[in-house]
C-alpha cells in the first residue's frame, strides 16, 4: 500500500462534488427501510405493547384477547424466543421485560395483518402491573446511590498540593440536559426468510454487524445465518448505534415464526418515548487559577444519566472524562466519572458520544470565572491552549497544537473581531433594554474508537470485464456523505473518473464483523480498507500494463481512466482495455481490503495512552442579540475555522460543520427534554414527545450571518489522502452561542457580575439570568453585594492557602 496520505498529482479526492445521493433526495426517489414493504406480499406489521408504569413489576400478561382482533395474527412475548431474551450487549436490557424500567417500555409486541390491526390488537393485549418506585433525575440516583457500571477515575499530577499556589481557586456544580437525536426517519425493520431458513433483515442502523449478533443471540443462530444490509438512513446521530437492535430483532422472530416478512416502523412519538438520548450530566467541580489566570488544577466528578440499562454508558463516561481539558492544559487534574441508574430511557450514542458533555464542564467553568478573574473571557480561554509539546491528561502528546492559536488567529482576523467588539461596547452601553455580546471558543477532538479493537475495517472491490467498478464497504450512510468520500477514495485510487466506480449498499453477507459508523472514524477507517483494496487490485493490473509499455511497473500511471507510462510518448491504454486484457490473462479483479489504525494503545482502568489517531480542531466566534424584556435572542454573526485536514470532500464537510454547529448550538440554547418529575400518576412521562413540545433549530435560529472555512494547508499524515474526521467535532462549536448568552446577559448587570445560566439556555433561562443580573446591580449599587456565593454556579474565590 502506497503512504496512506499521498495524494497522486490529479485526484478525485478534493473535488467539489455534491453528495451521491442528493438527486434521490430532492426528488423522493432515495429508498429507506421502510420503502421497501410493498415490496414484498403478505408483509406483517408489529405493533407495541408500551407500559403506562415508569417502573413496574407484570404480573399477569393475557395475549388471548388480541387474537380476537381481525386481522391480528400473533403476540410475541417472551416465551417465543428460542434462544436469548435480551437486546443489548451487556446482557442487561430483556426484549421482552418482566420488570417495566421505563414509562412506555414495551412488553410485548402484536403481528397484524395492517398496521392498524396491529394496533388495535395491541389495544387488547391485559396487563397487570405492579407499580414499584422510581428514580427519574439525577439527584434523586445520587442520593439514592444508584449507580450502574465502572466508575473510571482521569488523574495527572497533584491538585492537593497545587491549590496552595494557586491566586483564585473557585468551586461549583452545574447539571446540564440531554437531547434528542430526532432523526428525520425513525427507528425501521423489515425481516424476511428465505427457503433454507436464512434470516435477511433490511435494518436502519448505524452498526449492521452488531444488529447481526443481536438478532442471531435472540434466534438462537450463528451470525452466518442472519445478513444484515442498510440501504441508507434518514440520520442517525448516534442514536441507531444500539437502538436499533432489539427492534430487528423483533421483526426477525416474528418473520421466524411466521414464515411471511415482518415490518417494525415506530411512530414519531413511539420513537421518541422508547429510544435513548444524549447522557444528561451532573458536575461538581473544584479549580484553581495562578495570578496570570492560567488553571492550574482541576479536581471534579461527572455523573452521568444513564437511564435504566448500561447500552454505551461506560465508553460515553470515558470520552466525557478524556475530554474535560477540551483545548487547554491543564497541569494538574483529578475527576471521576460514575453513571446513575435511572427509570428512564437506556441514554445512548450521540454525536460526540460524551466529548460535548465534559468539554461543556470546562467551558462553563472558564466562562464562570472569567468576571471574577476580571479577565475577558476570550483571553482567558486564548490565555490556556494547548501549547506545542504538552501532553492530554490522559498522556496523548498533543500533536499540532500550534494550529489551535493559528485558527484562533484566523477567526479574530477574517471575523474582524476587535471591531466589532469596540462596536458591541458601543451599542451596550446606547441600548438599555437590548445587548450584544461575541464569544469565541475552541474544539480539540480526539478520533478513533476509545476501544482499540473497533478500530478496523473492510472492503470489498469489484473490478468487472467492462472496466467498471462497484465497491463495497462496512460504513454506513446517514446523510453526512460517507458514500460520496468513498467513491472518491476508489476513484482516486483506481485512476478512473466518478461516473466510473458504482457504490452498493452497506451488507454483513459482503464485509463481515464491522465497527458502527461512528466516533468520526467512518471516512478514516472505511476510506483506508477501499484504498487498500483498489491498490491491491492496481498493483496486479499494473504488472499487465507493464509488459505492454514495456516499463517497470512502479512507473505505470493511472488517471482519468487511462493507465501509461512516465513518458509523453507512452501508450495510453484505456483502463477498460487493460481490464480486458487482465482478465484473459486470468488475473484477479476483485480484492477484499483491510485497514487497522495503527499507533493506538488505551488501558481503561487506569485511564492512560494515546487512545486517538489524531485531534481535530476547530474555533467559533458567535456574536448574539439579546432582548432583556423577553430572554429572546438571535445570532447575529457566526465565524467558523475548521481543521479537516486535507478535505475529501469540502461541499461535504462544509455541510458536515454548518450542521454540526446547528445541531450543537440546538442542544445548549433550544432542545429542553423535559420528564414528569412530580409524585403524580404521570410521574416519568416524557412530556416532550413530538415537534409540537420539543424545539429544533429552525431557520429563524440560524445564524444571519454564517461564514464557514476549512484550515488550509492542513494535511494530517497518516490518514486516508491527509484528511480528518468532519462528523463529530463541529457539534462543539456550538458552545460559542451558549457562551456569547452568556456575555451579554452579564452586559445587564454590574462589571465583574459572573452569569449563573442554566442549560439548555433556553429564552425563558436568558430572561431569569438577566433577572438575577440586573439585581446583583440595583444590590452593588445598594452596597449589598456579598463577596462570596455557591450554586450552579455559585462560585466561592477561596483565599489562598486555604479553604
Amino acid at each position: 500500500m502506497t503512504e496512506l496520505s499521498t495524494r497522486p498529482e490529479r485526484c478525485v479526492v478534493g473535488a467539489t462534488v455534491p453528495h451521491e445521493s442528493a438527486d434521490l433526495h430532492v426528488t423522493g426517489l432515495a429508498l429507506y427501510t421502510d420503502d421497501l414493504v410493498n415490496r414484498h406480499f403478505g408483509t406483517l406489521h408489529a405493533y407495541p405493547v408500551q407500559a403506562p408504569h415508569t417502573h413496574a413489576r407484570v404480573t399477569a400478561l393475557r395475549t388471548a384477547p388480541a387474537l380476537q382482533v381481525p386481522g391480528v395474527v400473533r403476540v410475541l412475548t417472551a416465551a417465543d424466543v428460542p434462544g436469548v431474551n435480551d437486546a443489548g450487549v451487556k446482557h442487561d436490557e430483556p426484549l421482552f421485560p418482566d420488570e417495566v424500567m421505563y414509562r412506555g417500555h414495551a412488553v410485548c409486541w402484536v403481528l397484524g395483518e395492517s398496521l392498524e390491526a396491529a394496533r388495535l390488537g395491541a389495544l387488547a393485549v391485559e396487563v397487570e402491573y405492579e407499580p414499584l418506585p422510581s428514580l427519574v433525575t439525577i439527584a434523586e440516583a445520587i442520593a439514592a446511590e444508584s449507580f450502574q457500571g465502572a466508575r473510571p477515575t482521569l488523574r495527572r499530577g497533584d491538585p492537593e498540593a497545587a491549590w496552595a499556589d494557586c491566586a483564585h481557586v473557585f468551586e461549583g456544580e452545574f447539571e446540564f440536559a440531554g437531547q434528542e437525536h430526532f432523526y428525520l426517519e425513525t427507528n425501521a425493520a423489515l425481516a424476511t426468510i428465505d427457503e433454507n431458513g436464512q434470516v435477511f433483515v433490511q435494518s436502519s442502523t448505524q452498526h449492521p454487524s452488531e444488529t447481526q449478533e443481536i438478532i442471531a443471540h435472540v434466534l438462537g443462530l450463528t451470525n452466518s445465518e442472519v445478513t444484515v444490509q442498510c440501504l441508507r438512513m434518514g440520520g442517525g446521530f448516534g442514536g441507531k448505534e444500539m437502538q436499533p437492535h432489539g427492534y430487528a430483532a423483533i421483526a426477525a422472530l416474528g418473520a421466524r415464526l411466521t414464515g411471511r416478512p415482518v415490518r417494525l416502523r415506530l411512530t414519531r412519538t413511539q420513537d421518541i418515548t422508547m429510544t435513548g438520548k444524549r447522557h444528561g450530566f451532573h458536575s461538581s467541580w473544584k479549580v484553581g487559577f495562578d495570578a496570570d489566570g492560567r488553571i492550574q488544577a482541576l479536581t471534579g466528578t461527572l455523573t452521568a444519566d444513564g437511564g435504566w440499562s448500561l447500552d454505551l454508558s461506560e465508553p460515553v463516561q470515558a470520552r466525557a472524562l478524556c475530554h474535560i481539558d477540551n483545548a487547554y492544559w491543564i497541569p494538574n487534574i483529578e475527576v471521576h466519572g460514575r453513571i446513575s441508574k435511572t427509570h428512564k430511557t437506556s441514554q445512548t450514542a450521540f454525536r460526540g458520544f460524551g466529548g460535548p458533555q465534559g468539554m461543556l464542564v470546562i467551558e462553563n467553568i472558564l466562562g464562570r470565572c472569567a468576571p471574577a478573574l476580571g479577565i475577558s473571557a476570550r483571553e482567558l480561554r486564548r490565555r490556556n491552549l494547548y501549547r506545542s509539546g504538552q501532553t492530554t491528561p490522559y498522556g496523548q502528546p498533543v500533536r499540532h497544537a500550534e494550529r489551535l492559536e493559528r485558527i484562533w488567529s484566523q477567526v479574530v482576523e477574517t471575523g474582524d473581531v476587535e471591531r466589532r467588539l469596540v462596536e458591541i461596547e458601543a451599542f451596550n452601553a446606547t441600548h438599555e433594554h437590548t445587548k450584544r455580546a461575541l464569544a469565541i471558543t475552541p474544539v480539540k477532538f480526539g478520533i478513533s474508537f476509545n476501544l482499540t479493537a473497533f478500530n478496523q475495517a473492510g472492503a470489498l472491490v469489484h473490478v468487472y470485464k467492462d472496466g467498471s467498478v462497484l465497491i463495497n464497504h462496512g460504513g454506513t450512510e446517514m446523510g453526512q456523505g460517507l458514500h460520496t468520500k468513498m467513491l472518491q477514495v476508489a476513484a482516486t485510487a483506481l485512476g478512473l473518473p466518478l461516473t466510473a466506480v458504482r457504490l452498493a449498499p452497506t451488507r454483513t453477507d459482503k464485509v463481515p464483523n464491522t465497527s458502527a459508523t461512528a466516533a468520526s472514524s467512518g471516512a478514516d477507517l472505511n476510506g483506508g480498507a477501499v484504498k487498500n483494496a483498489c491498490e491491491q487490485i492496481k498493483g496486479r493490473l499494473a504488472e499487465i500494463a507493464a509488459m505492454r509499455l514495456n516499463v517497470h511497473p512502479d512507473d505505470v500511471r493511472f488517471h482519468d481512466g487511462i493507465v501509461t507510462g512516465l513518458a509523453d510518448t507512452d501508450e495510453k491504454i484505456p483502463f477498460a482495455d487493460l481490464v480486458h486484457d487482465a482478465y484473459f490473462r486470468r488475473v484477479q479483479l476483485w480484492a477484499a481490503g483491510f485497514y487497522r489504525t495503527s499507533g493506538l494503545h488505551w488501558d481503561a482502568k487506569t485511564m492512560h495512552g494515546s487512545p486517538f489517531k489524531y485531534f481535530a480542531y476547530g474555533v467559533a466566534a458567535c456574536e448574539v442579540e439579546v432582548d432583556g424584556f423577553t430572554g429572546a435572542y438571535r445570532q447575529r454573526r457566526v465565524d467558523i475555522v475548521h481543521d479537516v485536514g486535507d478535505s475529501l470532500s469540502p461541499l461535504v464537510d462544509l455541510g458536515q460543520v454548518e450542521g454540526g454547529f446547528v445541531q450543537g448550538a440546538g442542544w445548549l440554547t433550544l432542545e429542553d427534554l423535559r420528564w414528569d418529575t412530580s409524585d403524580r400518576p404521570s410521574r416519568g412521562r416524557l412530556a416532550t414527545q413530538a415537534a409540537s413540545t420539543y424545539k429544533l433549530p429552525s431557520f429563524s435560529e440560524m445564524p444571519e450571518d454564517f461564514r464557514v472555512t476549512l484550515l488550509e494547508q492542513a494535511t494530517e499524515d497518516g490518514v486516508v489522502y491527509g484528511s480528518k474526521a468532519v462528523g463529530e467535532p463541529p457539534l462543539m462549536l456550538g458552545f460559542s452561542v451558549r457562551e456569547a448568552l452568556r456575555e451579554a446577559v452579564a452586559a445587564f448587570g454590574p462589571a465583574g457580575h459572573c452569569v449563573d445560566l442554566g442549560c439548555p439556555s433556553t429564552p425563558e433561562q436568558v430572561f431569569w439570568a438577566i433577572e438575577a443580573a440586573r439585581a446583583a446591580g440595583a444590590s452593588r449599587q445598594e452596597g449589598h453585594l456579598q463577596d462570596t456565593w455557591r450554586r450552579e454556579g455559585g462560585l466561592a474565590d477561596i483565599p489562598v492557602g486555604g479553604a
